[in-house]
């Protein structure tokens, strides 16, 4: 598991529209979601290739067994069929950017 960090070097300034274009130049469909301080999502799987990135809050993702904390400028690539969970972590709510593969 690799989580992958926002290089404003090289990607310019984090903002919600450049992250989604990253993540569409890469053949992936995206989609906002706002999850609450407390949220918990239990282990599951997909049945495509996803990337959770964070815009801000924190996120703690076991993907296959490994932790990761993602905080804002953080993804990481969540292979079809690989069990994971996901929690909010601390008081502030996570705004996310969950993108499919779809080509």
């Amino acid at each position: 598991m690799s989580v992958h960090h926002w290089d404003s070097r090289t990607d310019g300034e984090l903002s919600e529209a450049a992250l989604r274009r990253k993540l569409e130049a890469q053949g992936y469909s995206v989609s906002r979601y706002v999850y609450p301080p407390g949220t918990h999502f239990p282990e599951h799987t997909h049945g495509a290739d996803k990337i959770d990135a964070v815009l801000s809050g924190q996120f703690e993702l076991t993907l296959d067994g490994v932790r990761a904390v993602l905080g804002p400028g953080d993804w990481i690539a969540v292979p079809r069929g690989v069990p994971h969970t996901a929690t909010v972590l601390g008081n502030e709510a996570v705004v996310s950017l969950d993108a499919v593969k779809t080509r």
